[in-house]
């Protein structure tokens, strides 16, 4: 019995780890999606901050290459008219729009469009006041289109809808000193950024499709590792349950052979004394009407079914002198017979289908008061299947010829369970067997009419 309950908690542990592999599979799934688009959008902004930052040094470097010889002198920027027109044709790189010249102190030295703001002086906000004050270039696609709100808004819509653009490549960088410690300008260019737009997308479609393939074939890997274990636990469970089902029905059959066994023992003590034939039969039939009386489910009658018919099972370990004993039995044969209960609960105990009907058993004999044996339970401490049990002995024992007694009426019999009601006897099933005596009187072997015992 022990061998199938392994069996069968193994099967239940291989079934388990058959859905924890499934579960871990779309996990697992889930988790490199998740990764993996995490890591592509972390690698493509890292490619687009890269990309921007090359093309801002790219193009700082152009035109401070381009402007500081002819504007700078020392460490400051001067503009001559005689060297407008050099700067005008040095800046003309098709993807330039637009290059302003700045001194620190917000004077627009000089810009290739817009020529008539040169020398105004401008409040320095923003980025370029930014790049000035911090030394540092700034460099970001700017979008263009809708309401401008200040004026470098309005000149880059003007740049934008000039060249049929939605976006601008915007860099502010800073004219730096001859010892590199500050800025005595700075440079504010626009350039078209398609090139840039194609290069960014071109390398960011690459870049996804790699990381996409890596952490597919990561899954594809793992999957066919958790197919293959999946295989290997399902042809396990497949063969342990075959040989579970093969122990179940064993088991089965060693139960019920065990069952008819016990029932055969159980006849040998009825037969070991001739006044109590027929009597675990009789306590049986008693106690499931109780039962039913009191409105028990199914799982309890079958609990006093069991435990009505192998109630005494344990006498059996009780010697045929003392069992038969026509007089008062003395103290050292009374504990012999006490003992009767805890033996019984042994020999049923070994037998997995008659597990619920031990408490019954081992205390059929307990009293309300707590004067029973073999633990001296008190009240509600005593199963109620083993009071209903130890009720239905009871009467049994009082209304059947015994050597040392005579058979008492029902009457009698009655009035003596109600006389013991919360003291030897639970009141509940007391007033059960009342009702149940006034109903079905002959469900007790009894006359209807007179309520005398039948003759055997």
């Amino acid at each position: 019995m022990e061998e199938g309950k392994r069996r069968l908690r193994r099967g239940r542990d291989l079934q388990r780890s058959l859905t924890l592999l499934r579960v871990f599979l779309l996990a697992s799934a889930l988790i490199c999606a998740g990764a993996g688009v995490t890591l592509g959008w972390m690698l493509s902004r890292s490619l687009t901050a890269e990309a921007l930052n090359a093309e801002k040094t790219a193009l700082a470097r152009y035109v401070d290459g381009l402007v500081r010889p002819v504007l700078v002198h020392g460490n400051q920027v001067v503009v001559s008219r005689r060297n407008e027109g050099r700067l005008a044709s040095a800046v003309r790189r098709q993807d330039i729009l637009s290059v302003k010249v700045w001194r620190a102190d917000g004077v627009l030295a000089w810009t290739n469009v817009d020529p008539e703001r040169i020398n105004h002086r401008f409040p320095l906000e923003d980025e370029l006041g930014e790049v000035i004050r911090e030394n540092r270039p700034i460099a970001a696609l700017v979008g263009t289109g809708g309401e401008a709100q200040d004026e470098d808004a309005f000149e880059r819509n003007k740049l934008a809808r000039a060249h049929s653009l939605h976006r601008l490549f915007e860099v502010y960088t800073p004219i730096k000193s001859i010892d590199g410690s500050h800025a005595i300008g700075a440079y504010e260019i626009y350039a078209n950024p398609s090139a840039l737009s194609r290069l960014i997308g071109s390398r960011g479609q690459m870049l996804w499709f790699a990381v996409a393939g890596v952490f597919l074939a990561l899954w594809l890997a793992l999957a066919l590792l958790v197919r293959g274990a999946s295989h290997t636990l399902s042809r396990q469970n497949a063969k342990l349950r075959a040989r579970t089902l093969r122990l179940v029905e064993s088991n089965r059959l060693l139960e019920e052979s065990a069952l008819e066994a016990v029932e055969s023992l159980n006849a040998t003590v009825d037969a070991k004394d001739p006044y109590t034939a027929g009597h675990s039969q009789r306590v049986q039939r008693i106690a499931v009407a109780l039962g039913e009386e009191l409105g028990l489910g199914r799982e309890q009658l079958d609990v006093l079914r069991f435990a009505g018919l192998f109630h005494d099972i344990g006498k059996i370990g009780v010697p045929d002198a003392i069992l038969t004993k026509p007089d008062r039995l003395t103290e050292l044969e009374f504990e012999i017979v006490k003992r009767h209960p805890e033996d019984g609960a042994r020999i049923v105990g070994r037998l997995h289908r008659l597990h619920a009907a031990v408490p019954a058993i081992l205390h059929h004999h307990e009293r309300w008061d707590g004067h029973g044996y073999p633990h001296e339970l008190h009240g509600e401490e005593i199963p109620l299947e083993a009071a209903i049990v130890g009720l239905a002995d009871a009467v049994d024992a009082m209304t059947t010829e015994r050597p040392y007694s005579s058979a008492r009426t029902l009457d009698d019999a009655t009035d003596e369970i109600v006389r013991c009601r919360g003291t030897q006897f639970a009141p509940a099933v007391v007033d059960a067997f009342v009702a149940l005596v006034g109903r079905m009187p002959e469900l007790f072997g009894t006359d209807p009419a007179a309520g005398e015992l039948v003759p055997a």
